[in-house]
């Protein structure tokens, strides 16, 4: 896909998943879940052929990801609460180029093009914060990488999803909404 035409089809997505999150009434609460000890990733829905995923991500008070990628193109769509975002280039050491704030019914993308290595963490006080992420492929199974801060070293990982029978058959027990 041409720069053009990814940067057409994001906005197309965006706007879809604006729609998505303007309405919370939704999510099923099996998919909100969240952890004591970690953010969670839940898979919402798989393209029969893995050409996209629905995920929602549920965030604990202070909780937040390693710095990463995500080798595909992404948008983030805010539920509930507000996740905040620190942008990355890779370098020895990383290097920060933006920090923003997204919040509900905010959306954000991400892709290999425009840059999609970043942190985030969740952006509200003592509450849990829910984001839908729309990705380009089965992004619980997708090789990515966590970078070291201070060296931009990159180690290998996948993702997985907190609810584990979609780990095995690529697709959730609830996924039952269409977009």
């Amino acid at each position: 896909m041409g720069e053009k035409a990814e940067e057409d089809w994001l906005t197309q997505v965006s706007e879809t998943a604006k729609a998505l999150v303007s309405v919370d009434d939704w999510l099923p609460i099996a998919a909100a879940e969240p952890h004591s000890d970690h953010y969670q990733q839940y898979l919402l829905y798989c393209d029969p052929q893995e050409r996209f995923t629905v995920t929602s991500f549920v965030w604990g008070p202070g909780q937040r990801t390693p710095v990463h990628d995500h080798t595909t193109w992404g948008v983030i769509a805010m539920l509930r609460g507000a996740e905040y975002c620190q942008r990355f280039e890779p370098g020895t050491p990383m290097r920060l180029t933006a920090a923003d704030l997204l919040r509900e019914g905010e959306t954000d993308v991400v892709s290999p093009a425009s840059g999609d290595i970043h942190r985030v963490a969740n952006g509200t006080d003592g509450e849990v914060a829910v984001s839908i992420h729309i990705y380009g492929g089965n992004i619980g199974r997708i090789v990515r990488h966590v970078f070291a801060l201070e060296t931009g070293r990159a180690t290998d990982f996948i993702s997985g999803y907190a609810n584990v029978d979609a780990n095995y058959r690529g697709y959730a027990s609830f996924a039952d909404r269409t977009i």
